[in-house]
């Protein structure tokens, strides 16, 4: 749990940075910053992607991820949550004058921190043998991230610390369970399911190009090494 606390904090410190100096720039100088972050995000999504053994295998996890993601309606849950923090949090003022910024940094960012190998990896490796290393590079460049995201999308985006306490703590809580079935195989599609998510997330949430409900096909990135560790069995 040090890693988890040690990434919390960045955040909240990058977050907070971002809020105090931020209003110093222009609207457009956040967007264009906001438009950066996509197009890296973007290329990390797809740098990710290309550690797959099996493209195959991400689609399936993917759809997969997807038909259960909307079932359970996890963006939905995501954004009734942001918009519960925004009404204790907020003003009736800054909701006038702000709209949706609050849920949409909220939601950005608590999707961008949870992606990722760093974070199921970071969180399985703190748990099982306290070695927090990942999570401390992780935390570097989640600070950096938060630092932005707060300057072009508000304090909504320090309130994603608490996601990735409650998500990366559990993970680290079950990380005795989860060594008995992480292989290498699992890893690379997980890493590669990520990726696209991350692709999504820029296209949608960063770059605004097309809408896409990424947070209910958050599931692929457990149903892909569940896929992998299927397809095993069936190895000779």
């Amino acid at each position: 749990m040090i890693g988890t606390t040690i990434n919390v904090f960045a955040i909240l410190l990058g977050g907070g940075l971002g809020l105090l100096f931020g209003s110093r720039f222009s609207e457009n100088i956040r967007r264009t910053v906001v438009s950066v972050i996509g197009l890296f995000t973007l290329a990390i999504g797809m740098q990710m992607f290309l550690k797959t053994e099996n493209a195959i295998v991400v689609l399936v996890g993917l759809l997969f991820g997807a038909i259960v993601g909307e079932l359970m309606q996890i963006e939905e849950a995501l954004t009734r949550l942001g918009n519960w923090l925004q009404e204790k949090f907020t003003s009736p003022k800054e909701r006038l004058i702000n709209g949706n910024r609050f849920v949409k940094g909220f939601l950005t960012a608590s999707l961008v921190f949870s992606i990722g190998p760093m974070a199921i990896l970071g969180s399985i490796q703190d748990g099982l043998t306290g070695d927090y290393n990942l999570l401390v590079i992780k935390s570097i460049l989640d600070g950096f991230a938060s630092l932005a995201f707060a300057a072009s999308l508000g304090v909504g985006v320090l309130f994603s610390a608490l996601i990735i306490l409650i998500y990366q703590g559990s993970i680290s809580l079950l990380a005795g369970l989860a060594q008995t079935f992480v292989t290498t195989g699992m890893i690379n599609e997980m890493t590669a399911t990520g990726g696209v998510l991350l692709a999504g997330i820029a296209i949608s949430n960063l770059l605004e190009i097309k809408p896409i409900r990424v947070g209910n096909v958050l599931p692929a990135l457990f149903i892909t090494p569940l896929l992998v560790q299927l397809l095993s069995y069936f190895r000779f």
